[in-house]
């Protein structure tokens, strides 16, 4: 059994990547892939940068090139529900692309208009989440290549789609590794509200990017030694 784990940013890898035993790394296509073992399991590392197509081509690099079998996504995102706030997590238990024509898009494998986490990942996601004190429902999360950062875009994307959170990469990762037969789950925890007031939120550190890296990398420890 193989895991991929990614991350959009090089922050919300390194601290996985300073775990790891017996590493190698291996830069291709312009990605450093970390391999290694994390709880005595199989794991390759690593950032895909952020957007969809980022997302989308080390995701397949991560299929075929290093034939892992789970694959899990540790990220940020923008919040847009009441259910959790800043610094809590969204595990997708549904995501979606709100910037895209779903019908054209679910003409070609794996045709679907919408994705959704792999039951035991999801599961195991939460149960890692209660464990390490974090708070996180199993929710949506709507993925675009815009950053939300305005109450218009963001009461537009949620008359679209009725997204718990929203981000960059999650449908293009769910995509590309349902067409591959990879189950997989994204992970997502709130550093904002989608909204004018992100500025005050991440630059004036109500959210601080650091000290939530340092318990994803505790949650994704979990989650490998238990599966």
């Amino acid at each position: 059994m193989i895991f991929g784990i990614m991350g959009a940013m090089p922050d919300e890898v390194d601290q996985l990547c300073a775990r790891l035993q017996d590493v190698t790394c291996e830069t291709y296509a312009g990605v450093d892939y970390h391999k290694g073992t994390l709880q005595g399991k199989q794991v390759v590392v690593c950032c895909a940068g952020m957007g969809k197509a980022n997302a989308a081509s080390t995701v397949q690099v991560l299929c075929t090139r290093y034939g892992i079998d789970r694959l899990i996504f540790s990220g940020i995102a923008g919040n847009m529900t009441s259910k959790i706030g800043i610094g809590d997590v969204c595990v997708g238990e549904t995501v979606v692309y709100h910037d895209a024509e779903l019908d054209m898009l679910a003409q070609s494998a794996p045709f679907l208009k919408e994705y959704h986490g792999d039951p035991a990942l999801v599961a195991a996601a939460l149960d890692a989440c209660a464990a390490c004190g974090v708070k996180a429902i199993a929710g949506k999360i709507a993925t675009g290549d815009t950053f939300v950062g305005d109450a218009a875009t963001k009461k537009a994307i949620e008359e679209k789609c009725r997204p718990d959170c929203v981000e960059m990469e999650g449908a293009a990762v769910s995509q590309i590794a349902g067409r591959n037969g990879v189950p997989c789950v994204v992970l997502r925890a709130m550093s904002d509200n989608a909204d004018e007031s992100g500025y005050e939120v991440l630059v004036v550190k109500q959210f601080s990017i650091a000290e939530y890296i340092k318990t994803a990398t505790d949650i994704v420890t979990h989650m490998i030694e238990h599966l």
